[in-house]
């Protein structure tokens, strides 16, 4: 590992001493339409001012996030549009991204990749902690391509302060956030703290905290697909007279109120360093992530090896720590062809120890180092733009007799860049990225029938992927843009790899080690803007697959576990979504409402006809919101409709609508980012789960929650 991590080093340009300068932050602005603030935000990427390309983005910042605060990444962001999350349970929810989840969607800290194995499977949780967060960027189209091929459907970027970006003006500057839910007895406290040791030396120190119990959810706990099984497998028991197995069968068709074994606990701790001047910046952090949480059992799966062979079967928990070291820096040359050198790198050490009953089931280990070299050019009569350099290397190992993936080894080199031109009202983007990947394992079984490592396998891609877009103004406030782009992923060493049981997923998963390149052409029409009092972003676009990966159940069983494989064939994928806001009224006495509409929808399917696997189905939301000086109100409505569109073996998802309501108080004035949040989600109790998850016929949406938040800022 080290070894590698040095070639990454030098690669991505970590030893330029031309780096020990620093430069304080660039302000930003955001279109995002229904926040308050007209300031663009856009994913570590200021070096272009508008980033046309990148067609859909949304920023979620200030209250909203307060308000929209859950344990994981994922159900924080379900509001925004596009936008779904894996929801495995409350411990486990990664966000999916017009229908992408898993290798195709990047979680990212500050511009890094989140260095855990949260991509890798559902039941894998993303050790960023919301609470620490002061924005979440959240981008989709083909620039996100920049960021790696793992990001071919979007990315999602979350904002700290553990690297300093600037001095506080006061001297120091204190944020802290305390939440509490009723569904799971949820609660919750993190706090951030920043003082200016000098005019140019700023430290940054932060931690958080929550603990939830057992989700109380809106129904019945299984889906009516598994409750009929669960009646049908009673009236079986009964008949040959085994009454005590058909009770614990009506039980669980019958069951309602709390989710068993779906309680978390979680802490954080971190701290940073950073040197700010008129030349630039330089910082360093480092920060703990410990979370343990469980996972709801599949009906009828249990652990039937582990009976079978005298010991008493138990809950599968999971713990997670991951220690992460970070770098940060940027010296502005100010030069007639170069204007800024920006660097990141970040090192991550994660275990991950899934947990059946008391005894270890499988032990997960991964030592990854991510480091980015950016050259940012200056703006030369309306052309600027950047070229980059970005490493990975990640140490991946698996021990325990449930191991489903082998040790394997995933090193990647890329180079990439992005241009843009303004010519009056028209604008023109390309961006293009050269990737190396190396995948390799020595203990690759192969077919779900073999027992033992074959031998060694090392799978070598180089991949070239590029988009190109123009943009034409209609107005000073409205575009219209259209882009294109021919995408290339390599697989991961989970789709080549993975052979055996998975307790905490309760399937045995299959690869094939010999899977090509993933290949697609996109195609995204969009506009945006703002006319009067309205304010929109609407994009419709379509991709078409080569060699798709995807997993899905089979009919075959092994360790009475159910069997998903990958397979590959092509595929294609088209959706819309949108978003509306518009000031209804305003008043002279500073009465302010406003509406909110946003929508999403997404049909994928195979080569064959059939449906994609985990497909989110049509969803509308509609608002409004109310302002009078410091106190705020708002009401919605979110509709998800049935989805029967599914694939082998894939139950159908019913149709829901959730109603959720707020109160808000800016106690200072609505200038203080100081506000508290009293708000009630799925009023009607109702049942809910989502497509997209592996889990949702019997891990189930939340009930009635009411939730009190508070953010302190000074």
């Amino acid at each position: 590992m080290l070894y590698r991590v040095a070639i990454l080093l030098a690669s991505t340009g970590l030893a330029a001493p031309a780096l020990a300068q620093s430069a304080p932050p660039q302000p930003r602005q955001s279109n995002a339409v229904h926040g308050e603030t007209d300031e663009e935000i856009v994913i570590t990427a200021p070096y272009v001012r508008d980033l046309d390309i990148l067609a859909g983005k949304s920023v979620v910042a200030g209250d909203e996030l307060v308000q929209d605060i859950r344990p994981q990444i994922g159900e924080t962001l379900t509001r925004q549009p596009g936008v779904s999350a894996t929801s495995f349970g409350p411990g486990a929810s990664r966000p999916v991204l017009r229908g992408f989840q898993g290798e195709r969607i990047r979680v990212l800290t500050d511009g890094l990749g989140s260095l855990d194995v949260s991509n890798t499977s559902a039941d894998h949780a993303v050790t960023i902690d919301p609470l620490t967060a002061e924005r979440i960027e959240i981008l989709r189209g083909p620039a996100v391509l920049l960021f790696g091929s793992q990001a071919i459907g979007g990315a999602v970027n979350v904002i700290d302060r553990r690297i300093p970006r600037g001095v506080p003006e006061k001297g120091f500057h204190i944020d802290a956030i305390g939440t509490y839910g009723s569904a799971a007895e949820e609660r919750s406290a993190g706090a951030a703290l920043d003082v200016a040791l000098t005019p140019n030396i700023v430290i940054h120190g932060d931690g958080s905290y929550r603990k939830s119990g057992d989700l109380r959810v809106g129904g019945y706990l299984l889906s009516p697909a598994l409750r009929d099984e669960q009646r049908t497998i009673a009236a079986e028991e009964a008949s040959e007279g085994h009454l005590d197995h058909a009770a614990e069968a009506i039980e669980l068709a019958e069951g309602r109120g709390r989710l068993p074994n779906s309680a978390t606990e979680t802490y954080t701790l971190g701290g940073g360093i950073a040197l700010i001047n008129e030349g630039g910046s330089l910082g360093f952090s480092a920060g703990y992530y410990d979370s343990k949480y469980g996972v709801a059992e599949r009906p009828g799966m249990g652990s039937h090896h582990e009976e079978e062979a005298g010991h008493e079967h138990g809950d599968v928990t999971i713990g997670m720590q991951q220690f992460r070291a970070d770098l940060r820096a940027q010296v502005n040359v100010g030069g007639a062809f170069l204007d800024q050198i920006r660097l990141r790198a970040g090192y991550a050490d994660y275990e991950h120890t899934e947990f059946e009953g008391a005894e270890v089931g499988t032990v997960f280990n991964s030592q990854a180092f991510e480091g980015r070299l950016e050259l940012v050019q200056a703006d030369r009569g309306g052309w600027r733009g950047v070229v980059g350099l970005q490493g990975f290397t990640r140490d991946f190992d698996a021990v325990g007799a449930e191991a489903f993936v082998p040790p394997n080894v995933t090193d990647q080199y890329g180079l990439f860049t992005l241009q843009e031109i303004e010519l009056g009202r028209i604008g023109l983007e390309a961006s293009g990225r050269y990737e190396h990947s190396a995948v390799r394992s020595d203990q690759v079984r192969l077919g779900i029938e073999a027992d033992s490592p074959v031998g060694s396998v090392a799978r070598n891609f180089d991949i070239l992927s590029g988009a190109l877009g123009l943009s034409y103004a209609l107005a000073s406030d409205v575009k219209i843009g259209i882009t294109g782009s021919r995408a290339v992923r390599a697989p991961s060493g989970e789709e080549l790899f993975s052979n055996g049981p998975h307790i905490a997923t309760q399937a045995y998963e299959v690869g094939n080690p010999n899977f090509s390149t993933e290949k697609s052409w996109g195609l995204e029409l969009y506009a945006r803007g703002k006319a009067g009092p309205i304010r929109f972003q609407l994009s419709g676009y379509a991709t078409w697959f080569d060699d798709y990966i995807y997993e899905n159940e089979t009919a075959l069983e092994r360790d009475e576990l159910p069997v998903f494989q990958y397979y590959q064939t092509n595929a294609r994928y088209y959706g819309l979504e949108g978003e509306l806001s518009a000031t209804l009224l305003r008043t002279e006495g500073g009465i302010v409402v406003e509406g909110r509409l946003v929508g999403d929808y997404v049909n994928a399917e195979l080569e064959d006809g059939s449906a994609v696997p985990r497909i989110p189905p049509l969803r509308v939301l509609g608002g409004l919101s109310a302002k009078a000086g410091p106190f705020g109100t708002s009401v919605e409505v979110e509709h998800v409709t049935r989805q029967d569109r599914v694939a082998a073996f894939e139950t159908p998802t019913e149709d829901f609508t959730l109603v959720n309501a707020s109160l808000s108080w800016h106690p200072f004035g609505n200038h203080q980012e100081t506000v508290l949040i009293l708000s009630a989600n799925n009023l009607f109790d109702v049942d809910a789960r989502r497509h997209a998850s592996f889990t949702k016929d019997f891990v189930p949406l939340a009930g009635r929650d009411i939730r009190v938040a508070a953010r302190i800022s000074f």
